[in-house]
């Protein structure tokens, strides 16, 4: 039988003629856009795209463009013109009669329907410029001061993450306008956060949740549930205050807004590890740090008794004191004084107030917690001293703090050698284990920031420890913080090789 000629191959042309290596190396440089319809064209382009964004990715920029949508097109243009799969949004913006609403329908229309987005006001923001690259940072008080003579400013920061074996999700703590309990809605809010923890993850302690607080919520309360709730792996890292609108990526969760029966008290962003991450998918940890502006000053204190009073603005505690080991009590006004004349200059002044209470979720067990909260001082008369909140008994003991720059200065530099530490430990681990498994920081120190109204700090090391105070307050639980920096580094540790 006569064999048939063979059929000549039909030579590759196109991208079909690209080796892998060249396609990645296009591929690497195109926007996240094009990235992902680049993933679509064919079974072996999306394993590259895969294979591109393996690991964790953060992208940031700010814009000072005085036109609100021209400053949010360049951080997106910026944030967006490299391969990144958005799992999560946080836009930070300073200025005037800022419209959020605009700014996070803009956000959801070009990073997707399902991707979680908060957008809050700061009093500052730190990182890049989207136009010069250049590092900034921006206070808003400077910031107001150069916009007036131009007669408007507004300020933008955009931060978006893609973080391989975690899902990330909003879910806000919600409150009826009509009168119900809060602690109850408090409650709900802590139980959502460890059932979607516990969905994603198979615990009910996520890896961090990063908190925005409302300006006229009293977040207190909801950071000691928080605390009772989550294990100490659990970081919670946010601004206590702020005007806020979010967008969760379960459309049930966005019941906010004028026109709804709910107000937003908080919002936070829950990082919980996947379960069903694929195998060759590293692990990702977060550390973390606090460093301090406040110092002890004066003798400490027990409340002998407390009344609340709630003016026009902020509620307030007027308390009756003594020094610790004396019977006589001492008016408010002398307290303050006694105080001033030990500073060097007078200066903004707070009590930490050393607590403990039973702490209760749900129909949980009661367990009891010891925390230390920081008060801000009004005044004082001749009997009672004026502070900000409520949530101090009779028989608590405090201390006295003031803010003080050289102390701000040292637990900073502490803060920087604690981060160099971490990492010449992962290079001595490296040179130990080869390449494989080493591990690596993501984004960069310090890649992006915001100066808040209050600080949230929940599970860090704090590198600062006053030697005057005692150790009960050293021991005590302190979620909420003054005149402090909050730091969160992210390291990642490859999948081992498969052999």
């Amino acid at each position: 039988m006569e064999k048939k000629p063979k059929e000549a191959r039909t030579p590759l042309t196109g991208f079909a003629s690209i080796n892998e290596d060249l396609v990645q190396n296009i591929l690497k440089r195109t926007p996240a856009s094009s990235f992902a319809s680049a993933a679509c064209v064919c079974k072996s382009w999306n394993q590259t795209c895969n294979q591109i964004l393996s690991k964790p990715k953060l992208a940031s920029a700010f814009s000072l463009n005085p036109d609100q949508k021209v400053a949010s097109q360049e951080v997106v243009n910026k944030v967006l013109s490299e391969p990144i799969r958005p799992q999560f949004a946080i836009a930070n913006v300073i200025g005037s009669g800022v419209d959020l609403s605009e700014t996070l329908n803009f956000l959801a229309a070009k990073l997707g329907s399902k991707t979680p987005i908060i957008v809050s006001c700061a009093n500052g923001i730190i990182g890049r410029d989207a136009v010069t690259d250049e590092h900034q940072e921006v206070m808003l008080e400077d910031f107001w001061a150069d916009a007036a003579s131009k007669n408007s400013g507004f300020g933008v920061l955009l931060t978006v993450g893609f973080l391989p074996g975690l899902q990330v999700e909003a879910i806000p703590l919600l409150r009826p306008r009509k009168a119900a309990s809060r602690m109850a809605m408090v409650d709900k809010f802590v139980m959502d956060i460890r059932s979607y923890a516990a969905y994603v993850s198979g615990s009910t302690s996520p890896a961090l949740v990063l908190m925005f607080g409302g300006e006229k919520a009293e977040q207190k309360p909801v950071m000691e549930k928080l605390d009772h709730a989550m294990s100490r792996e659990t970081f919670i890292a946010g601004d206590e205050r702020a005007q806020f609108l979010y967008k969760s990526g379960i459309e049930s969760r966005n019941v906010h807004g004028s026109g709804t029966e709910y107000i937003s008290d908080a919002v936070v962003l829950v990082f919980a590890r996947d379960r069903h991450k694929a195998s060759d998918v590293g692990e990702i940890q977060f550390h973390s740090a606090l460093s301090s502006g406040v110092s002890t000053i004066g003798p400490r204190y027990k409340v002998v008794s407390v009344k609340e009073i709630q003016p026009e603005t902020d509620l307030t505690t007027c308390l009756k004191a003594r020094r610790e080991g004396e019977q006589e009590i001492l008016g408010g006004q002398r307290i303050i004084d006694d105080i001033n004349n030990e500073l060097v200059n007078k200066t903004e002044l707070f009590i930490g107030v050393s607590k403990q209470r039973q702490c209760v979720i749900g129909s949980e067990n009661p367990k009891l917690l010891r925390s230390l909260a920081f008060h801000e001082v009004k005044g004082g008369d001749g009997e009672h001293l004026f502070v900000s909140g409520d949530g101090i008994s009779s028989g608590d003991y405090f201390h006295f703090y003031h803010s003080d720059p050289k102390a701000a200065l040292s637990a900073t530099s502490n803060v920087s050698k604690y981060f160099r530490n971490l990492k010449l430990d992962w290079r001595s681990c490296q040179l130990h284990a080869g390449d494989v498994g080493s591990k690596e920081v993501v984004g960069g120190i310090p890649m992006a920031g915001i100066f808040g109204c209050g600080e949230v700090g929940r599970g860090f090391t704090m590198l600062n420890a006053d030697d005057h105070v005692d150790q009960e307050e050293k021991t005590s639980c302190c979620c909420l913080h003054v005149y402090s920096t909050v730091y969160v580094l992210m390291s990642y540790t490859p999948a081992p090789l498969k052999h």
